[in-house]
Protein backbone atom coordinates (compact mmCIF):
# COMPACT_ATOMS: atom_id res chain seq x y z
CA UNK A 1 0.00 0.00 0.00
CA UNK A 2 3.06 2.72 0.67
CA UNK A 3 4.36 1.76 -2.40
CA UNK A 4 0.92 2.73 -4.06
CA UNK A 5 0.39 5.41 -2.11
CA UNK A 6 4.11 7.27 -3.00
CA UNK A 7 3.47 6.58 -6.93
CA UNK A 8 0.25 8.32 -6.72
CA UNK A 9 2.44 11.23 -4.76
CA UNK A 10 5.04 11.23 -7.36
CA UNK A 11 2.58 11.32 -10.33
CA UNK A 12 0.91 14.45 -8.97
CA UNK A 13 3.68 16.27 -7.67
CA UNK A 14 6.47 15.29 -10.33
CA UNK A 15 4.93 16.95 -13.42
CA UNK A 16 3.63 19.94 -10.90
CA UNK A 17 7.23 20.20 -10.01
CA UNK A 18 9.02 20.19 -12.82
CA UNK A 19 6.48 22.87 -14.38
CA UNK A 20 6.61 25.00 -10.89
CA UNK A 21 11.07 24.84 -11.78
CA UNK A 22 10.42 26.59 -15.41
CA UNK A 23 7.60 28.80 -14.87
CA UNK A 24 7.21 29.53 -11.03
CA UNK A 25 8.31 32.55 -9.30
CA UNK A 26 11.65 32.03 -6.84
CA UNK A 27 9.49 30.35 -4.00
CA UNK A 28 7.80 28.26 -5.81
CA UNK A 29 11.44 26.49 -7.78
CA UNK A 30 12.24 26.14 -4.27
CA UNK A 31 9.26 24.37 -2.97
CA UNK A 32 9.53 22.11 -5.83
CA UNK A 33 12.94 20.86 -5.38
CA UNK A 34 12.09 20.37 -1.54
CA UNK A 35 9.08 18.29 -2.96
CA UNK A 36 11.11 16.30 -5.62
CA UNK A 37 14.20 15.97 -2.80
CA UNK A 38 11.52 14.57 -0.26
CA UNK A 39 9.40 12.16 -2.98
CA UNK A 40 12.93 11.15 -3.85
CA UNK A 41 13.94 10.29 -0.62
CA UNK A 42 10.87 8.65 0.83
CA UNK A 43 10.98 6.41 -2.84
CA UNK A 44 14.79 5.19 -1.41
CA UNK A 45 13.79 4.45 2.29
CA UNK A 46 10.68 2.76 0.84
CA UNK A 47 13.19 0.19 -0.88
CA UNK A 48 15.33 -0.13 1.85
CA UNK A 49 12.96 -0.73 4.46
CA UNK A 50 9.99 -2.98 2.57
CA UNK A 51 11.81 -5.97 0.83
CA UNK A 52 9.95 -9.03 -0.66
CA UNK A 53 10.64 -11.54 1.78
CA UNK A 54 13.44 -13.67 0.58
CA UNK A 55 11.78 -17.52 0.99
CA UNK A 56 14.05 -19.83 2.77
CA UNK A 57 14.17 -22.70 1.04
CA UNK A 58 14.75 -22.23 -2.99
CA UNK A 59 12.27 -24.14 -5.53
CA UNK A 60 14.11 -24.70 -8.79
CA UNK A 61 12.33 -26.23 -11.74
CA UNK A 62 14.51 -27.75 -14.77
CA UNK A 63 15.01 -30.67 -16.23
CA UNK A 64 18.94 -31.83 -15.08
CA UNK A 65 20.62 -35.06 -16.19
CA UNK A 66 20.82 -37.59 -14.01
CA UNK A 67 24.40 -37.67 -12.33
CA UNK A 68 26.65 -41.08 -13.78
CA UNK A 69 26.64 -43.57 -11.27
CA UNK A 70 30.12 -44.37 -12.83
CA UNK A 71 32.93 -43.09 -14.73
CA UNK A 72 32.69 -43.56 -18.23
CA UNK A 73 36.10 -43.73 -20.04
CA UNK A 74 38.14 -45.84 -22.04
CA UNK A 75 40.24 -47.87 -20.65
CA UNK A 76 43.54 -49.66 -22.12
CA UNK A 77 43.62 -53.31 -22.29
CA UNK A 78 46.27 -54.38 -19.79
CA UNK A 79 46.32 -57.82 -21.14
CA UNK A 80 44.23 -60.19 -23.21
CA UNK A 81 43.49 -64.10 -23.27
CA UNK A 82 42.06 -64.92 -26.73
CA UNK A 83 39.93 -68.71 -27.13
CA UNK A 84 36.51 -68.98 -27.80
CA UNK A 85 35.94 -65.71 -26.33
CA UNK A 86 38.33 -62.70 -25.71
CA UNK A 87 38.95 -61.84 -21.95
CA UNK A 88 40.18 -57.84 -21.71
CA UNK A 89 41.42 -57.26 -18.54
CA UNK A 90 42.91 -53.47 -17.19
CA UNK A 91 43.38 -51.93 -14.02
CA UNK A 92 40.02 -51.21 -12.21
CA UNK A 93 39.00 -47.28 -11.04
CA UNK A 94 36.83 -46.54 -7.75
CA UNK A 95 33.46 -46.33 -9.69
CA UNK A 96 33.86 -48.24 -12.29
CA UNK A 97 30.95 -49.06 -14.91
CA UNK A 98 29.11 -52.07 -15.22
CA UNK A 99 29.31 -52.42 -18.96
CA UNK A 100 31.76 -51.68 -21.20
CA UNK A 101 31.26 -51.26 -25.18
CA UNK A 102 33.99 -53.38 -26.56
CA UNK A 103 34.54 -52.99 -30.82
CA UNK A 104 36.38 -55.77 -32.23
CA UNK A 105 38.11 -55.99 -35.98
CA UNK A 106 40.47 -58.40 -37.60
CA UNK A 107 43.45 -56.71 -39.70
CA UNK A 108 45.17 -59.63 -41.17
CA UNK A 109 46.76 -61.59 -37.99
CA UNK A 110 46.07 -58.78 -35.46
CA UNK A 111 42.67 -58.41 -33.86
CA UNK A 112 42.33 -54.63 -33.37
CA UNK A 113 40.37 -54.14 -30.19
CA UNK A 114 38.39 -50.82 -28.83
CA UNK A 115 36.97 -50.32 -25.41
CA UNK A 116 34.45 -47.73 -23.38
CA UNK A 117 33.55 -48.39 -20.37
CA UNK A 118 29.29 -47.24 -20.04
CA UNK A 119 26.65 -46.58 -17.42
CA UNK A 120 23.98 -47.80 -19.22
CA UNK A 121 22.96 -49.86 -22.82
CA UNK A 122 25.47 -48.68 -25.53
CA UNK A 123 24.39 -46.16 -28.19
CA UNK A 124 25.51 -48.45 -31.30
CA UNK A 125 27.25 -51.46 -30.04
CA UNK A 126 25.98 -54.36 -27.95
CA UNK A 127 27.23 -54.21 -24.12
CA UNK A 128 29.21 -56.38 -22.30
CA UNK A 129 28.87 -57.06 -18.47
CA UNK A 130 32.32 -56.11 -16.54
CA UNK A 131 33.42 -58.12 -13.80
CA UNK A 132 35.76 -56.42 -11.01
CA UNK A 133 37.61 -58.26 -8.49
CA UNK A 134 40.19 -56.86 -6.44
CA UNK A 135 42.02 -54.16 -8.87
CA UNK A 136 41.15 -55.51 -11.88
CA UNK A 137 38.20 -55.03 -13.93
CA UNK A 138 37.67 -58.12 -16.72
CA UNK A 139 35.40 -57.83 -19.97
CA UNK A 140 34.49 -61.12 -22.00
CA UNK A 141 33.92 -60.56 -25.91
CA UNK A 142 32.54 -63.80 -27.57
CA UNK A 143 34.38 -64.49 -31.03
CA UNK A 144 32.42 -65.54 -33.83
CA UNK A 145 35.37 -68.50 -33.76
CA UNK A 146 38.54 -69.68 -32.21
CA UNK A 147 41.38 -67.72 -33.69
CA UNK A 148 45.03 -67.59 -33.80
CA UNK A 149 44.96 -63.82 -33.91
CA UNK A 150 47.26 -61.35 -31.91
CA UNK A 151 45.25 -58.64 -29.29
CA UNK A 152 46.38 -55.26 -30.70
CA UNK A 153 44.91 -52.40 -28.72
CA UNK A 154 43.11 -50.16 -31.73
CA UNK A 155 43.66 -46.89 -30.00
CA UNK A 156 47.55 -46.77 -30.12
CA UNK A 157 48.52 -50.11 -32.38
CA UNK A 158 50.13 -51.96 -29.44
CA UNK A 159 49.75 -55.40 -28.47
CA UNK A 160 48.26 -56.52 -25.68
CA UNK A 161 50.45 -59.45 -23.60
CA UNK A 162 48.79 -62.16 -22.21
CA UNK A 163 47.92 -62.26 -18.70
CA UNK A 164 50.42 -63.41 -16.64
CA UNK A 165 49.19 -66.96 -14.95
Amino acid sequence: MLAVSLGVVWLLLGPLSLWLLVKGSTTERMGAIVALVLLEGGTIVMNQVVQDPIPEHTVVSHDVSPTAICDERTPSPRSARVGRSLVLAWPAVRRECETAEVTVRAKGRRLLVWVHTVAGPGDHLPVHPIRVKGDTARVTVPLPEKSGHIPVDGRNGRRIPTPMT
